[in-house]
């Protein structure tokens, strides 16, 4: 007997951060985000989190509450898992609201797959349990930069993620600060869109002639300089698209522009469905993949591990979770190490908020 969907319910979640999260273009210094809770007819719940960044998608708590529950009469009625054809849907009636559509879509998605019994990694092809991630080391006071390093390799972490574009001077002495701190561990910058052409390639260059080659360029110059990302890439620079990839007409854009080597894919600003799109035309194309969030729990975050692990992910930057003072969740989580296992999934996403205190 099929099951359909009888409820959408969407819930503010609120809660500390560790330390602030501060990048080029804004600061986060709580969370801010909204659960979504789907009920099927026969009783199955899925659940699913926006996070809204409102110096990136421009959505807000209090606007993608609002959204959510605008669309959830679209989902009333449907097939669990309905999939990309109600996913155009919610697209046509919300287009500027891609992270409340990627909370209703993970929902919608975590509901059916918790009713058949599978893992969403196993459901999208995936083979590969184990997903790891890098974690960030957000602007802030210089000295505190090796101190953060030494901190994430300690802790068996990999790969680090260095937010810059504020200062061109000081983030080569902040990058080269933590190359010395950590000097096993692999580099990607972020710029977050804070440079100029210029600047980029100084910081680039400077990096150079002192040893250090990070991974990835992380959108260094604003999202619609493309002709400027290209130039950087002809130079041999190892840009990876993020602000300017949310849309899989803004991937396709890139992609003629031949403007970076690697795109970022990112549930919240694309919805999860369209992000699965924008990988396939990146792959056509012959880029690489980095999949990264906003600032998620291990909901969210969880959910992209799927996505990571059937896509064959190269750069994951699924660390958020590390900031929160309390993961709202039991089951899947990220773990100290910077590990996400699947094997232990069951069904859908693996993840649950706990309630009692996680919805605000």
């Amino acid at each position: 007997m099929s099951a359909f969907v009888e409820s959408v319910r969407a819930f503010r979640l609120g809660g500390a951060l560790r330390q602030p999260f501060t990048i080029a273009t804004g600061s986060h210094t709580k969370v801010e985000n909204v659960l979504v809770r789907v009920a099927l007819s026969d009783g199955t719940l899925g659940w699913g989190e926006c996070a809204p960044a409102p110096h990136i998608t421009g959505e807000t708590q209090a606007s993608t509450l609002a959204s959510v529950r605008r669309l959830a009469p679209l989902a009333l009625g449907r097939l669990a898992a309905a999939g990309g054809g109600l996913a155009r849907e919610l697209e046509e009636a919300a287009p500027r609201s891609p992270c409340a559509r990627a909370g209703l879509e993970m929902a919608l998605l975590d509901a059916a797959l918790r009713r058949v019994r599978a893992p969403l990694y196993r459901f999208l092809g995936g083979a590969g349990a184990l997903v790891r991630t890098d974690a960030t080391i957000p602007l802030g006071p210089l000295e505190r930069a090796p101190v953060e390093a030494r901190r994430w390799v300690r802790r068996g972490i990999r790969t680090l993620k260095v937010k810059i574009g504020r200062d061109a001077e000081e983030d080569v002495r902040r990058v080269l600060a933590i190359a010395s701190a950590a000097p096993r561990a692999a580099l990607i910058l972020d710029a977050n869109q804070g440079y100029r052409e210029r600047e980029a390639l100084r910081v680039w260059r400077d990096l150079a002639r002192k040893g250090v080659r990070p991974g990835l360029f992380e959108q260094p110059l604003p999202k619609a300089d493309l002709g400027g990302l290209a130039a950087l890439t002809r130079r041999g620079l190892p840009v990876c698209a993020d602000e300017s990839v949310g849309t899989r007409d803004e991937a396709r854009r890139a992609v003629r522009a031949r403007a970076c080597r690697v795109v970022n894919l990112k549930l919240m600003k694309s919805g999860f469905w369209q992000a699965l799109e924008i990988a396939w035309i990146a792959r056509r194309a012959g880029l690489g993949l980095m999949i990264g969030g906003m600032m998620e729990s291990s909901l969210a975050m969880g959910c992209a591990a799927h996505v990571a692990s059937a896509l064959a992910v190269r750069w994951v930057d699924l660390d958020t979770p590390l900031f929160f003072a309390r993961d709202p969740v039991r089951g899947l989580r990220l773990k100290r190490d910077g590990t996400y296992d699947l094997a232990g999934v069951r069904a859908g996403i693996g993840a649950v908020p706990i309630t009692r205190w996680a919805i605000a």
